[in-house]
C-alpha cells in the first residue's frame, strides 16, 4: 500500500511524542510479518512509483506486508516526523533521512555494518562525504539512498558561455568521455563570470542561507582549502585560506545579480528559466524545470564540473540515507529491504524514474544509460554523477565534527561571512564574528 503522508497522519505521528509520556506505545506490527516505511516524497512526478514497485516486488517475494508513507520535505515535514518518532521511540521501521539527520540521531539508529560491508564489496566504495555523514562510533548508522541524493554542480548555457566568454563547455566536458578541463580554474571562472555579466547574462549563485547557497559556498571554500573548524574540533577561522575565499566571493559578487543574498532554493531555477542567467549551481532539477517551462533554454544547458582552486576541485554532494530505528520491531526485514533497494538494477530504475536526478553513492553505479541518453541536448547529464572522479564530493562545513558542522551549515555561516565582507565590512571584523558564532555552537 502506497500513501502520501497526509496532514492527519503527520498530526498522529507528532502526537505520539507527547502520548508516549503518558502511556507505553503499543505496536500492531508482528516481527517478520509487517514493515512500516517512511520515504521522501519525490518532486519528480512518477518517481515514487518506481520505489513503490521495487518495495512491492521485494514484499511479495519475502511475504512481508508493507505500508509506505511518502513524506514531503516542504515545510520540513520530514524533519518533524523524524524528530517526533525519535522522541516517541515509535513510528516507521525505516525512514529516509536527509543529509545531516543520521548524525543527529546516532543513538536511535540501528547499526548497519552487516549490510554495508557486502554492499560496498558489490557496488564499490562510497565517497568520504557519505562516510562522514553515515558513520559514527566506527559504525555505519544508515545506508546511502539513491533517491534524493544529488550533486549540485554547475549547469551552464552552452551558447552564452561560448559567445560571451569564449568557452566551449561541451569540449571541456564531452559527453561519453573524460573531462578535458584542467584549465577550468577559479581564475578562468571569474573571467567568464565577468564576461557574461558585461553581456547582460550574469551567473546566478545564491548567497542566502538555504541549502543551494550554502552548498556552493562550501565547494568554493574547499577549493581554497578553507575551513572554519578542523576535524579535531579546533576553530581555524582566521586563516589565509578563509581570507582568500572571502576575497574570491567579493570579486564574484560584482558579476552576479544584486539580490543574490536574498535568494532561496527556487531562485536559481527561476533565474535560469528566465533566460537571463548563463550559469547556476544545481542538480538536474534546473534543467528539468527548463525542459518543462522553457524548452528552447533547456536545449542549451550542460551540466559539468566545478572550477579547480589551490586545494583541488570540489563539488557539493548531498546524500540521502535510509535508516532503521533501533526500536524497530522488524530489523531483519528492514535490512533485507534496504539491500534490495541498493542493488544495481533497483538503483537504475530509480535513476531512470527521476530523469537522472537521483544519484547512487556507490562508485560502480555511476554509469547508467539515463545520464548518457537524457536530453535535450543528449548527454547533458553525462558528467552529473562524476563518472570519472573529476572532482572531490564534499559538503559545506566539513571536516568539522558533524554536530558542529551541521550548525555551521544550518545557520549559513559561510554565506553570511561572504555577504558581510562583500558589503564592505572589514575582513578581520567578519572573521571575528564568524569565530564568535562557531564558539557559540561549541557551547550548545
Amino acid at each position: 500500500m502506497s500513501t502520501k503522508f497526509t496532514r492527519r497522519r503527520f498530526l498522529a505521528t507528532t502526537a505520539a511524542t507527547t502520548a508516549v509520556l503518558a502511556m507505553p506505545h503499543v505496536s500492531h506490527s508482528q516481527a517478520g510479518g509487517k514493515l512500516s516505511l517512511g520515504f521522501w516524497d519525490h518532486w519528480v512526478p512518477g518517481a515514487n512509483n518506481a520505489t513503490t514497485a521495487l518495495i512491492n516486488e521485494w514484499a511479495a517475494k519475502e511475504k512481508v506486508e508493507v505500508s509506505i508513507d511518502y513524506i514531503p520535505s516542504q515545510g520540513n515535514k520530514n524533519l518533524m516526523v523524524i524528530a517526533a518518532e525519535a522522541q516517541a521511540r515509535s513510528g516507521h521501521d525505516v525512514l529516509a533521512f536527509p543529509t545531516w539527520e543520521p548524525q543527529a540521531h546516532v543513538e536511535r539508529l540501528e547499526p548497519v555494518d552487516d549490510i554495508m560491508g557486502p554492499l560496498i564489496a558489490q557496488n564499490g566504495d562510497v565517497n568520504d562525504t557519505v562516510k562522514y555523514l553515515g558513520r559514527a562510533n566506527n559504525k555505519w548508522i544508515a545506508v546511502p539512498a539513491t533517491v534524493g541524493s544529488q550533486i549540485k554542480g554547475p549547469c551552464s548555457r552552452i551558447d552564452l558561455l561560448k559567445q560571451h566568454a569564449g568557452i566551449n563547455i561541451q569540449e571541456l566536458y564531452p559527453a561519453g568521455a573524460a573531462p578535458k578541463a584542467d584549465g577550468w580554474t577559479l581564475e578562468v571562472f571569474l573571467k567568464a563570470a565577468e564576461a557574461c555579466h558585461k553581456a547582460g547574462f550574469p551567473f546566478g549563485i545564491g548567497l542566502g542561507t538555504t541549502s543551494d547557497s550554502v552548498d556552493s559556498a562550501g565547494a568554493f571554500f574547499h577549493a581554497n582549502g578553507a575551513q572554519l573548524v578542523n576535524a579535531k574540533g579546533e576553530i581555524v577561522v582566521k586563516s589565509d585560506a578563509v581570507r582568500k575565499s572571502l576575497d574570491f566571493y567579493k570579486k564574484l559578487a560584482q558579476f552576479m545579480p544584486t539580490d543574490v543574498p536574498a535568494w532561496d532554493d527556487a531562485s536559481n531555477n527561476k533565474w535560469l528559466v528566465s533566460g537571463k542567467g548563463a550559469m547556476v549551481m544545481n542538480p538536474p532539477s534546473a534543467w528539468a524545470v527548463a525542459k518543462r517551462d522553457a524548452p528552447q533554454i533547456a536545449e542549451q544547458l550542460w551540466t559539468h564540473g566545478f572550477p579547480s582552486g589551490p586545494n583541488g576541485r570540489y563539488a557539493p554532494f548531498l546524500p540521502y540515507f535510509w535508516g532503521i530505528w533501533s526500536f524497530s520491531k522488524n530489523k531483519t526485514a528492514a535490512k533485507s529491504l534496504l539491500v534490495h533497494l541498493s542493488q544495481r538494477a533497483s538503483a537504475e530504475k530509480m535513476v531512470a524514474a527521476s530523469a537522472g536526478y537521483d544519484l547512487p553513492s556507490f562508485s560502480k553505479l555511476t554509469d547508467f544509460k539515463t545520464w548518457s541518453e537524457e536530453g535535450p541536448p543528449k548527454g547533458t547529464l553525462y558528467h552529473y554523477p562524476n563518472p570519472h572522479n573529476h572532482h572531490t564530493l564534499s559538503i559545506a562545513a566539513a571536516p568539522a565534527p558533524p554536530k558542529i558542522a551541521q550548525q555551521i551549515y544550518a545557520q549559513g555561516v559561510q554565506t553570511k561571512m561572504i555577504v558581510r565582507h562583500m558589503q564592505g565590512e572589514a575582513m578581520e571584523k567578519t572573521l571575528a564574528w564568524a569565530e564568535s558564532e562557531v564558539e557559540g555552537f561549541m557551547r550548545t
